[in-house]
């Protein structure tokens, strides 16, 4: 299937019916808890979770300041946010600190908690997940994922090394309800996981990049979202901004980091929502996004309450206008497998 026929298959929703996150069905979707209304929920492949359209990502909650951390944190949840990312490594446990502080204590029966572990061996693994358990202030965590998967090869050491029997042993003990994996340098790694847990039937998750630029350079969408469709596994969006080198200057005041784009996808050619409904309008189960006050929560928010269904041809459109600069540069965190 060519690149147009693909996209436009996902967009129409004719390859998605089997896969239980499609934007298509579920943008519709309303639901509400104790703290009140929530974002529209979309289901977590065949885990037949609802979560929350819109998660948490919790890289900028390990790294902003203390306060921004916990209103970033209490906006998300008063906005309707019920799904949480973090991992151990983020802010070197900050970021799991702080939600042990302002996210568990009041709001663990409503929320979707996720980690991570970067671990390249057993032993480490489960010390990252008692760790963490301890961090977040909880007893279980709803997904525990390997975390930043690099190469087939690193992925071959990561299963010989007992990675996968580590997960497996956590979820019988209770402490974890379901297993995913991450990474964003090549699809590759992503399909190599794919194919070594395929007998234990493993995996309930699947975190990749996804955005407009992605089909047109070393495409996760294009490559790993069918095998995740034909066994259910949940997509998980990350990096639909590109990590922010979608805007023509990113500044990090506290991390000391400015740098500028040369093409700007954002707003010479796309606006903000643009990209963010084209990664909803995908069989996307929630789109994980960093914030890092406030503000960016809220805009975020307000963006998912006005997603609606995606045409083919808008799609499309949005993929062709940043074609040309869709070159890995600003997509700097993907690594091609060099043969």
């Amino acid at each position: 299937m060519n690149r147009r026929s693909f996209l436009t298959s996902l967009a129409a929703g004719s390859t998605v019916a089997a896969f239980g996150g499609c934007a298509q069905q579920n943008s519709n979707k309303s639901s509400s808890d104790s703290l009140g209304p929530t974002l529209p929920t979309r289901r977590l492949g065949r885990t037949g979770e609802q979560v929350s359209m819109l998660g948490v990502g919790g890289y900028h909650i390990g790294w902003t300041t203390e306060k921004d951390a916990q209103e970033t944190i209490e906006s998300a949840i008063e906005g309707g946010i019920r799904f949480f990312d973090t991992a151990e490594g983020y802010g070197k446990g900050e970021s799991e600190i702080r939600y042990g502080k302002y996210l568990t204590p009041k709001f663990r029966d409503n929320v979707f908690l996720m980690t991570k572990t970067n671990s390249k061996d057993a032993e480490t693994a489960r010390q990252h997940l008692e760790a963490s358990l301890s961090r977040m202030k909880t007893d279980y965590l709803d997904l525990w994922q390997i975390h930043s998967l690099e190469s087939p090869e690193n992925v071959d050491q990561r299963v010989e090394a007992g990675l996968l029997e580590v997960l497996l042993k956590a979820k019988e003990e209770g402490k974890v309800r379901y297993l995913g994996f991450t990474g964003h340098r090549n699809p590759e790694a992503h399909l190599r996981m794919l194919e070594k847990s395929e007998a234990l039937d493993l995996f309930d998750t699947c975190q990749m990049p996804v955005n407009v630029m992605d089909p047109n350079y070393h495409s996760f969408v294009e490559q790993v979202t069918p095998v995740l469709q034909r066994r259910d596994i949940a997509l998980l969006a990350m990096k639909t901004l590109a990590d922010g080198r979608f805007f023509g200057m990113k500044a990090m005041p506290k991390r000391g980091a400015i740098w500028q784009t040369e093409n700007p996808a954002i707003p010479a050619r796309i606006s903000i929502m643009d990209a963010l409904h084209f990664a909803w309008a995908l069989p996307t189960s929630t789109l994980i996004t960093g914030a890092e006050n406030a503000s960016l929560i809220r805009e975020k928010i307000e963006m998912a309450k006005a997603f609606t269904a995606m045409s083919p041809e808008k799609r499309l459109d949005l993929v062709g206008r940043v074609a040309d600069i869709s070159d890995g540069k600003a997509e700097y965190y993907k690594r091609p497998v060099v043969s």
